[in-house]
């Protein structure tokens, strides 16, 4: 019956998957903070530009959904809305949409959103992970960590990658100029003795000139060509004569340094190791800066770009001491060394391009100021530089791994303890002598350290993501951001095919635990017992194929409120949150626990549509597994009113879709004290012969 429900709603419903439309041009831009505002879409795939108050482009901004649609544990994608600026930092990360559960009604969103704030200020080229370092931070120490959230590591590791990918996706497409890899630095270890002719020679110095009379052809035309006398009457003079090094290869700094200014420089870089000091030496009559210049600041008629990207330049504020090697006409030449972030994504073993701005003045009271622009390019050869091997960013599995290995370790050492212990020596462990007491151990540390401790309690959301996931035609990652719940499936599973739901829900289900551990509480407080009649115990257990039906009926037809469907199970309520929720979560939580001090197991049996699932494997199974005799059922009734669970039939079959193998009928079926069976078996052998007469024999 259970297969045949699932079945025609699957055929109902097949192709009504859905999810959130990404927001309207008006609703991202209700989302930008002023002064920065919304700009032109840039892309079929919403993708903006960010524009500050004079109209520039100063970034982008995305949604992660129709980028990298990353399936959360609801089956649909966790949609953020991500600014970053044209340097590939996060200025912002906001929560647009989701059904995560563990967020929706359990956790709230207050968490979801504490951990997006981690994002803004740093840059798409850190490697980014979330979790803390394992066995030490010297470990991880190019990584980057973000706190998770407790109890929601997988969703907002999901929520992670969706960043991540939906950036890079970004920045490939738009943003040619952020470096995919770390910038390159000074190598520390090269070292060459070089002189000025070398630097000159080798293109490790720059020279460039700009006539006179190439600069007023710029001008022609326009209304400053006459305003330039000098320019006129020397044409052939220079007016740009600009000498450009970069001094932080050591190798090229003392070339040209002499001592004083090479410890002055190296003092300059203990200070300030990310900063690359770019020479330039000017010896015409531009001066590199105008008269209204201070100290340490940007300068004002010079600027550089890279990849098409503008570089952030500014005055080191030292001072310029040449080598004496270094020709008189560049010594007595206007010298300043600028500074440049390279973790702002300057690489400066890439050529990049010094512009120098020509400046001219029209009318005599409030002048009119006409400018051009005089470009440089300059490229210091690679062997100067290292660039730094990258921290491998783990995958998402590996990394969920590596920050939960103690857990999975003693996880799978339990596991490999108790399913071959199942199938192989399970009449041995049923007629062990302590096998209540064995029994309640593992479910307490089910309970305690697979379900509070753990987090691994499993749930029929994660079975309806994977349907949508499979009716969408989308990834089933998501799966693996929890491998410690992972790992409870794969023995659930593995269970589904051996022993139908008999693992998980009588071994291995935390809250089903509970639900044991509430029915002892009932017969030590001496509680009447409540039990419906074999009839309405049987109709009672057809509800929760009603139930799983339901369940996805709603995630195929309005995945929206699967989230709000699935509080059918009071997994979240009393194993996630530990009943700190609002108060009908946690009525509805404890009435589940009361009744099963009365009735034992009532949710299990009648209400929990993952146990409808599970139930499946009962047809499925691949073996009988529960020993019978002959005599069960005729005329030996006593397993069948044993059976906690009603799962064994009057006429001694076992009900395996109903089956919890807690191994009580194992246990009286090899008891020769409790087998009916046996008892008889006993006393006929040990009862004395008879006669023919019908008297005993002497």
């Amino acid at each position: 019956m259970a297969g045949r429900i699932i079945i025609a709603a699957l055929a109902l419903l097949l192709a009504f998957a859905a999810q959130a439309a990404p927001l309207s041009r008006d609703e991202i831009a209700a989302r930008i903070t002023a002064p920065m505002e919304l700009g032109a879409e840039l892309t079929g795939d919403g993708v903006y530009a960010l524009l500050n108050s004079g109209g520039t482009q100063v970034g982008y901004v995305f949604e992660t959904a129709p980028l990298a649609p990353l399936p959360g544990f609801s089956g649909g994608p966790i949609d953020m809305l991500v600014v970053l600026d044209l340097e590939g930092r996060f200025l912002d990360v906001q929560l647009l949409h989701h059904n995560e559960p563990i967020f929706v009604s359990g956790l709230g969103e207050a968490p979801f959103r504490a951990f997006l704030e981690q994002y803004q200020g740093h840059s798409i080229n850190e490697s980014l992970v979330v979790g803390t370092p394992y066995g030490g931070a010297a470990q991880g120490g190019q990584l980057t960590y973000l706190d998770g959230v407790t109890k929601a590591t997988a969703s907002v590791r999901i929520a992670h990658e969706s960043i991540l990918a939906a950036a890079l996706k970004v920045a490939r497409e738009k943003m040619s100029g952020v470096a995919s890899t770390p910038p390159a630095a000074p190598d520390p270890d090269h070292d060459e003795a070089l002189t000025f002719e070398d630097l000159r020679d080798g293109g490790i110095l720059t020279h460039h000139v700009v006539s006179n009379a190439a600069l007023q052809s710029r001008f022609d035309g326009t209304r400053w060509q006459f305003d330039d006398p000098q320019a006129l009457e020397e044409p052939d003079a220079p007016y740009l004569d600009l000498w450009i090094a970069d001094l932080g290869p050591r190798s090229i700094a003392r070339a040209l340094l002499s001592p004083d200014g090479l410890e002055e420089l190296d003092r300059f870089r203990a200070i300030s190791p990310d900063d690359e000091p770019i020479l330039m030496i000017e010896t015409a009559r531009h001066g590199l800066v105008s008269p209204d210049f201070v100290r340490n600041t940007a300068p004002d008629r010079i600027g550089a770009a890279q990849n098409g990207y503008p570089v952030a330049l500014r005055d080191a504020d030292l001072l310029v001491d040449l080598a004496e090697t270094v020709p008189e006409a560049l010594r007595e030449g206007t010298a300043m060394i600028l500074r440049t972030d390279r973790r702002l994504g300057f690489d400066p073993a890439s050529p990049f391009t010094v512009t120098i701005e020509a400046v001219r003045e029209h009318g005599m009271f409030q002048p009119e100021i006409g400018t051009v622009e005089l470009k440089v390019e300059h490229a210091t050869p690679e062997r100067f530089f290292s660039r730094p091997v990258q921290a491998r960013r783990l995958g998402p599995f590996e990394e969920a791994v590596r920050n939960r290995r103690g857990d999975l370790e003693i996880l799978a050492a339990g596991l490999a303890v108790l399913i071959p212990t199942l199938l192989f020596f399970q009449s041995r462990l049923a007629g062990a002598r302590a096998y209540p007491a064995i029994r309640l151990g593992i479910l307490a540390a089910v309970l305690g350290f697979v379900g509070w401790w753990g987090q691994g309690q499993l749930s029929i959301v994660t079975p309806l993501a994977v349907l949508q996931t499979a009716l969408a035609g989308g990834s089933f990652a998501f799966l693996l951001y929890d491998p410690f719940s992972l790992l409870v499936w794969v023995a659930a599973i593995a269970g589904f095919l051996l022993w139908g739901r008999g693992l998980f829900c009588g071994w291995l289900c935390p809250f089903g635990a509970l639900q044991e551990f509430a029915h002892h509480a009932g017969r030590l407080l001496r509680l009447p017992r409540w039990e419906p009649s074999r009839l309405w115990d049987q109709r009672l257990k057809v509800v929760k194929y009603l139930a799983l039906a339901g369940l996805v009926a709603v995630t195929l037809l309005s995945p929206g409120h699967m989230d709000k469907a699935a509080e059918i199970e009071p997994f979240k309520t009393v194993i996630t949150t530990y009943f700190l929720r609002e108060w009908y979560y946690a009525a509805y939580a404890a009435f589940w626990l009361v009744l099963g001090m009365v009735t034992f197991k009532g949710f299990c049996r009648y209400l929990c549509p993952l146990g409808a699932l599970m139930a499946i494997g009962g047809a499925l199974r691949l073996r009988r597994w529960i020993p019978r005799r002959m005599e069960c059922g005729s005329p030996c009734q006593l397993c069948r009113v044993k059976c906690n669970y009603g799962a064994i039939r009057r006429s001694g079959e076992i009900q395996y879709d109903e089956c919890f193998q807690c191994l009580d009928c194992v246990t009286i079926h090899d008891d020769t004290a409790q087998c009916v069976p046996l008892i008889l078996k006993s006393r006929a052998a040990t009862r004395p012969p008879r006669t023919a007469g019908g008297v005993p024999a002497e």
